[in-house]
């Protein structure tokens, strides 16, 4: 059911859409969507939070055991960067986009259920590694906030604008291995780190 509505808020927007569209694509009645989710925003915020599980399931505590910072966020952000380029998440993000000056509390309900669970979940994985001494970090909530955006940058814009399509497994990697590398370790450390040692000779 969640399916079929993301085909029709990617195809219609939201606002266009309707529930015997959603209906059509599925069969059922109204009754039966009313009884699951309430109302057309029911749906929408069930699939926005239905696509922040998938990926927060990679930050649940059962996930942590013998696992360093590193193995987490990778696993995490593989997942997330998934699910921002899903056709069922970029059509959420277009129409959020042009839905939220009239339905202030769509989106305010589209942050909260997603972007916002993210990145508030990923703060406290944050704050136990801290915890643990493994980061030292004074705000854990915007470390999480920046990293979930070094996860999105350019490439996600791109992909919603519709200038490219989604990325390669390959760049997907690329794209989680390089905000991990920033994230962690900086850019200045990555730069020193691949520079010659002193006195070394170069080649």
């Amino acid at each position: 059911m969640l399916e079929a509505a993301a085909q029709v808020f990617f195809e219609q927007g939201y606002a266009a859409a309707s529930i015997d569209a959603i209906i059509a694509r599925i069969g059922g009645s109204k009754r039966t969507i009313y009884n699951e989710f309430g109302s057309k925003e029911g749906i929408f915020t069930a699939l926005v939070s239905e696509s922040a599980d998938t990926a927060l399931a990679a930050l649940s505590v059962e996930q942590f055991a013998g696992r360093n910072l590193g193995e987490i966020l990778r696993d995490f952000g593989r997942r997330l960067l998934a699910i921002y380029m899903s056709p069922a998440v970029i059509g959420i993000y277009r129409s959020i986009m042009t839905e939220a000056p009239r339905f202030p509390e769509l989106a305010k309900a589209f942050y909260e259920k997603g972007p916002g669970r993210a990145s508030a979940r990923l703060a406290e994985v944050l704050e136990q590694a801290r915890a643990r001494g493994e980061i030292h970090v004074e705000d854990c909530h915007a470390a999480a906030d920046h990293f979930v955006g070094m996860l999105r940058d350019n490439l996600h814009l791109r992909v919603i604008l519709g200038l490219r399509p989604p990325p390669s497994p390959e760049e997907a990697e690329a794209a989680v291995a390089s905000a991990i590398g920033i994230f962690l370790h900086g850019i200045y450390g990555a730069v020193r780190r691949s520079a010659p040692k002193r006195g070394a000779r170069r080649r």
